[in-house]
C-alpha cells in the first residue's frame, strides 16, 4: 500500500476524531474562548469582584433552567417557568407585606402554590394529551394573568397603599434578604445543580426519566410508571421556577410586574445548550450550568466593552449559534 493511500485512508479518521472532540467539548471551549477574549479586551473583566457579579447574575437563570432541563428529560418542555417565577415573586413578597408571614412560612407556602402550576401543566399534557409546548404556552398566559391579577397589576412593596386605601404594615424579614446576596445565592445555585445532577445520573429515578424521554412506549412496556414520572417532572420544574422567583424577590426586595418573564429565554437557551456537555446529548444539570455561564459571561463582557444595548441580542445570538454549531457539527 502506497503512502498516499495510507494518508487518504487515515484522513477521515483524523477528521472524525476532531469532530468528536468538538462535539464533546465545544461548549467548554466556547466558555474558555469567551473568558480569554473578554479578559484581553477589558482589564477589569477577570477581577474577582466581576467574577462574583457574573455568578450572582446567572444564579436565578440556572435554577430556573435546571427545571426546564428536568422537563426535557421525559421528552417534554416547559415554557411556563418564567410566569411561574413571576407568580412566586408576587406571592412571597405579598405574604410578608400583606399578611405578616415569617420567612420559612412564606417560602413553604409559595413553593406549595407553585406546585399547582406543575400539576396544571401535567393535567393538560398527560391527561388531556395536549402537546407540551402548546400546553405550557397556554399555562404561561394563565399564570402570568394570575400573577398580575393577584398583584393588582402593579408592584408589591413595603408601606404600599392597598386597594382598600389602607397601608401595608408587614415587612420583609432581614434574613430573607440574605438569600439573594452573595455567597448564599451562589451556594443555592450550586446545591441545586449538584442535587439535580446526582439525581439524574446516579439514581434509578433519573435513569427512568431518561428512558421515558428516549422511548416512552418502551419505558412503559418495561414497567416504568411513565405517568407518575411525567407529572413529577413538571412539578419539579415549577418548584425550581418558584425557587427562582423567591431568589429574585430576595434580590430586589419587592415584587415587580412580570419580573420572571425576562428569565424564560435565557433559561431555555441554557437548558438546550446543556444537552451538549461532553457529548451526552441529553439534559443534564452541569451542562445547564455551563450554558448559563456562557450567557452570563457574554452579557457581562458586552457591557464592559460598552456595546450598545440594542446590538447585544445580535451578538449574543451569533455567538450562541456558533457555539451550537461547533458542538453539534457531525461528520458527513
Amino acid at each position: 500500500m502506497s503512502s498516499k493511500e495510507i494518508s487518504l485512508k487515515g484522513a477521515p479518521t483524523v477528521r472524525h476524531q476532531l469532530f468528536e472532540f468538538l462535539y464533546k467539548w465545544g461548549m467548554l471551549l466556547t466558555v474558555v474562548a469567551l473568558i480569554a477574549g473578554f479578559g484581553l479586551a477589558s482589564d477589569s473583566f477577570l477581577d474577582p469582584n466581576n467574577i462574583i457579579n457574573i455568578l450572582r447574575s446567572i444564579a436565578i437563570v440556572t435554577v430556573i433552567a435546571i427545571g426546564v432541563s428536568i422537563s426535557l428529560t421525559i421528552g417534554g418542555f416547559d415554557l411556563s417557568v418564567g410566569s411561574t417565577a413571576s407568580l412566586a415573586n408576587s406571592l412571597v413578597i405579598s405574604l410578608f407585606v400583606w399578611y405578616g408571614f415569617g420567612s420559612t412560612q412564606a417560602i413553604v407556602v409559595t413553593l406549595l402554590l407553585c406546585t399547582l402550576v406543575g400539576l396544571f401543566n401535567a393535567f393538560m399534557i398527560v391527561v388531556l394529551k395536549i402537546p407540551d409546548m402548546l400546553a405550557t404556552l397556554a399555562s404561561l398566559f394563565v399564570v402570568q394573568g394570575v400573577a398580575m391579577t393577584y398583584s393588582y397589576g402593579g408592584s408589591i412593596t413595603e408601606n404600599m397603599v392597598l386597594p382598600s386605601g389602607d397601608m401595608a404594615e408587614g415587612t420583609i424579614p432581614a434574613g430573607f434578604s440574605l438569600l439573594g446576596q452573595v455567597p448564599t445565592i451562589v451556594i443555592i445555585m450550586l446545591a441545586v445543580t449538584v442535587i439535580a445532577q446526582l439525581g439524574l445520573s446516579l439514581t434509578k429515578h433519573g435513569r427512568r426519566m431518561y428512558a421515558i424521554g428516549g422511548n416512552p412506549e418502551a419505558a412503559r412496556l418495561s414497567g416504568i410508571r411513565t405517568t407518575r414520572y411525567r407529572v413529577a417532572a413538571y412539578v419539579i420544574a415549577s418548584l425550581l421556577a418558584g425557587l427562582g422567583g423567591i431568589l429574585l424577590a430576595s434580590r430586589i426586595g419587592s415584587s415587580q410586574v412580570n419580573a420572571g418573564g425576562g428569565y424564560l429565554m435565557d433559561a431555555v437557551a441554557a437548558a438546550w445548550i446543556g444537552l451538549s456537555l461532553a457529548g451526552s446529548g441529553k439534559p443534564n444539570a452541569l451542562g445547564t450550568l455551563l450554558g448559563a455561564v456562557i450567557l452570563g459571561v457574554l452579557g457581562n463582557g458586552l457591557v464592559m466593552l460598552s456595546v450598545p444595548y440594542y446590538a447585544m441580542d445580535i451578538i449574543k445570538g451569533l455567538v450562541l449559534a456558533v457555539a451550537l454549531a461547533i458542538t453539534y457539527i457531525q461528520r458527513r
